[in-house]
């Protein structure tokens, strides 16, 4: 199945109220991994990189990796990128092929994030793609982008007046949630996606999953938070199966990395599968 837009994707998940997961690889065995568990689940999924994962191999490289690895997969696939403030990187991975961006641009007063984001809404157009927007920081800090502080939450008029004129596909709300692991048990304010959705009839994208419970996971999904992003759980996965095998062969003196990569894949297999069903997306796929 060829990539899809991410409008399209989101636009299906918010009617049926499930949840794509969006799950940040950071390699060439994590976007296979994802792409695995997604045709096993007969599901949609949406790969994400971060400007981190883009400056490091490349933006050529990286979607030239990407288009390897999506060749002649069974399930729609959408290539997003993720929090970026940079114009001049989103301009690039526009270019590039990407389907879709999030301009980061929450740091700005919201009347240029506004004027801003309009903008590279246009310039997505142009370029057969789509945009997530964000007037709110999501708290913690992800691949070196972010703040422990809190975040000043924008009215719902401001919000929705946001979403309404810059034309973004899908809008990331600030709901007391946070990148990274959380430090005690997070108080969400749901309501806000609902009332969100209600007034504009856009999904909603649901930042910091990591850490949350089963029962938030769902009930944030019913209210329309079509798209579901998922990072820490995606590293931790990737780091700690590495260092659990090769605690193993130093034990026994043996190093193969051959067992040491299925070992990884395996473990991030299970995690996007068990992501996966917990959103509502198995059997999805179209």
């Amino acid at each position: 199945m060829p990539v899809v837009a991410l409008k399209e994707m989101l636009d299906r998940a918010l009617a049926g109220r499930y949840g794509v997961g969006a799950f940040n690889i950071v390699n060439d065995l994590t976007i296979e991994a994802v792409i695995a568990a997604a045709e096993q689940e007969r599901a949609p999924v949406i790969l994400q990189t971060s400007v981190k994962t883009v400056d490091m191999y490349g933006r050529r490289r990286l979607h030239d990796i990407f288009q390897a690895l999506v060749r002649g997969a069974e399930v729609p696939v959408t290539l997003h990128l993720d929090h970026c403030p940079q114009r001049s990187v989103i301009a690039d991975c526009l270019r590039g092929g990407w389907n879709s961006v999030l301009f980061d641009a929450h740091e700005l007063d919201v009347a240029e994030n506004l004027r801003q984001t309009t903008e590279v809404v246009a310039e997505a157009r142009r370029a057969g793609a789509h945009v997530e927007g964000e007037i709110e920081g999501i708290q913690g800090v992800e691949d070196d982008l972010g703040s422990d502080e809190a975040s000043v939450v924008q009215s719902l008029e401001v919000a929705v007046d946001f979403i309404t004129r810059t034309g973004v596909d899908c809008f990331a709300p600030y709901l007391g949630n946070a990148h990274g692991r959380y430090k005690q048990a997070p108080v969400l304010n749901a309501q806000r996606v609902s009332d969100l959705v209600a007034a504009t009839g856009v999904p909603m994208a649901l930042h910091g999953g990591t850490g949350l419970s089963d029962e938030q996971f769902t009930d944030l999904i019913a209210r329309g938070c079509a798209k579901v992003n998922i990072s820490t759980a995606l590293k931790e996965t990737y780091l700690k199966s590495s260092l659990e095998l090769l605690r193993e062969a130093a034990e026994r003196d043996r190093w193969d990395p051959p067992s040491l990569f299925r070992h990884q894949r395996a473990a991030v297999v299970d995690m996007a599968r068990r992501h996966i069903r917990l959103f509502g997306g198995s059997g999805r796929a179209w």
